[in-house]
C-alpha cells in the first residue's frame, strides 16, 4: 500500500527515490495555513479553544488503575512475569499510552490556565511510565509543530543513521519499531534551538518518577514493576500496534499532504490522538474537542486520505518495500 495524498497542491521538489533520503519540499507547512482558512470561514471554531480540567480527573484514574493492576501481579510473583507481559500488551498499553497523549495535552497548556499545573498533571501521567519522560517531551515537541518536517528542529523525523542502518529492510524496520523508544532519546542531541533539557522541573519529573519507581518495588515487589515498564514499552514501541500511530501522523510519500489522521474506535482510548490534521491545526484546542473541530469545519478535513487500522499500519511499513525511514518530509532538505 503506498501512502498517497488526496489533497493535492503544488508539488515540492521530490527526489527521484524516497527510499534513499527524505523527500525534500520548499512547501509551507499546511497547518497555519488552513487554521486561518478554517477560523475566517468558522469563526465559531474559536470556542473550542480553552482547556479541559477533567483530563487531570481521567489521569488520576489512569494511574490508580494501572497501580492496582501492577499490586496483583506484585502478589503473584515474579513466577507470573508471562502474565504480566500479556497484560501490559493487552491493558497496560492502552493506559499508558492514553498517560502520553496527557502529558501531550499538558505540554499545549491544554489542561490548566497554569504552566505549573499542566506540568504537574504531566508528571502524575509519567508515574506508570518507570522512566520520566514528561519535561523531556515539552523540551522538544513545540519545535515540532513550529518546524513540522525540518531536520534540524523536528524530532519527529528519524535520524538518518536510523534511516540508513534500519530503515529499507524488513527486519531492521521490525526492530526500529521494537526499539522505538530508545531512538526517540538519540534523535536530541542533533536539534537545533530546542530549550535545554535541564531543568528543575526535569528533574523533579526525574525525581518523581524514579521515587514511585522505588514505592511500587518496594511495595509490590519486582512483577508489580515490570508490568509497569513493560506497559511503557509497548505503549510507544514495542512491535505494538499502538507504535504505528507514529506511523500514522507523518509518514508519507508526497508532501501534497505530510499529516494522516485515524478515526476508528482506538480513539476512544486514545484521547483522540488519531485526530492529527486537527490538532497540528489546532494545538490549543484539548482533546476532547478535536472531534467537534472536524465536525465544524468538514470540507477541510473529510477530503484528506487517513488511516483505517493502527495494527494494518504497522505491518505494512513493516513488509512493504516501498515504506523506509526516509519515507517522510524533509524542508531542510527543500532549502
Amino acid at each position: 500500500m503506498r501512502i498517497e495524498a488526496v489533497e493535492r497542491r503544488p508539488a515540492g521538489r521530490i527526489g527521484s527515490s524516497a527510499q534513499n533520503w527524505f523527500i525534500p519540499t520548499d512547501l509551507p507547512r499546511p497547518h497555519p495555513l488552513r487554521r486561518r482558512a478554517i477560523l475566517a470561514a468558522h469563526p465559531e471554531v474559536g470556542t473550542l479553544i480553552g482547556h479541559d480540567p477533567l483530563t487531570a480527573a481521567i489521569t488520576l484514574a489512569v494511574v490508580i488503575g494501572q497501580v492496582l493492576i501492577a499490586a496483583v501481579f506484585g502478589y503473584l510473583g515474579f513466577s507470573y512475569w508471562w502474565a504480566a507481559l500479556i497484560a501490559a500488551f493487552c491493558i497496560g498499553a492502552f493506559a499508558n499510552h492514553a498517560m502520553f497523549v496527557v502529558i501531550h495535552d499538558a505540554t499545549h497548556n491544554c489542561i490548566f490556565k497554569a504552566n505549573d499545573a499542566n506540568k504537574w498533571v504531566a508528571i502524575l501521567a509519567d508515574l506508570p511510565n518507570t522512566f520520566p519522560t514528561a519535561m523531556g517531551f515539552r523540551c522538544y515537541h513545540m519545535k515540532h509543530h513550529s518546524h513540522l518536517g525540518d531536520y534540524n528542529y523536528d524530532a519527529d523525523l528519524p535520524s538518518r543513521w536510523e534511516a540508513n542502518l534500519f530503515g529499507k529492510s524488513v527486519l531492521g524496520k521490525a526492530a526500529w519499531m521494537f526499539l522505538f523508544p530508545v531512538f526517540q532519546l538519540t534523535r536530541l542531541g542533533r536539534l537545533k534551538g530546542t530549550v535545554p533539557m535541564w531543568s528543575r522541573w526535569t528533574f523533579i519529573n526525574a525525581g518523581c518518577v524514579f521515587l514511585f519507581d522505588l514505592i511500587i518495588l518496594m511495595c509490590f515487589g519486582p512483577n508489580a514493576l515490570f508490568y509497569l515498564f513493560a506497559s511503557f514499552w509497548f505503549s510507544v514501541g514495542g512491535l505494538h500496534p499502538l507504535g504505528a500511530r507514529w506511523l500514522q501522523e507523518h509518514f508519507t510519500s508526497d508532501p501534497a499532504q505530510e499529516t494522516f489522521g485515524y478515526y476508528g474506535p482506538l480513539n476512544l482510548i486514545a484521547l483522540n490522538i488519531g485526530y492529527h490534521n486537527e490538532h497540528h491545526d489546532f494545538p490549543d484546542v484539548p482533546w476532547s474537542r478535536l472531534p467537534q473541530l472536524k465536525r465544524m469545519a468538514p470540507e477541510y478535513y473529510d477530503g484528506l486520505k487517513t488511516h483505517k487500522s493502527w495494527a494494518n499500519l504497522l505491518l505494512t511499513f513493516i513488509f512493504d518495500p516501498q515504506f523506509t525511514l526516509y519515507t517522510r518530509v524533509d524542508r531542510s532538505a527543500g532549502r
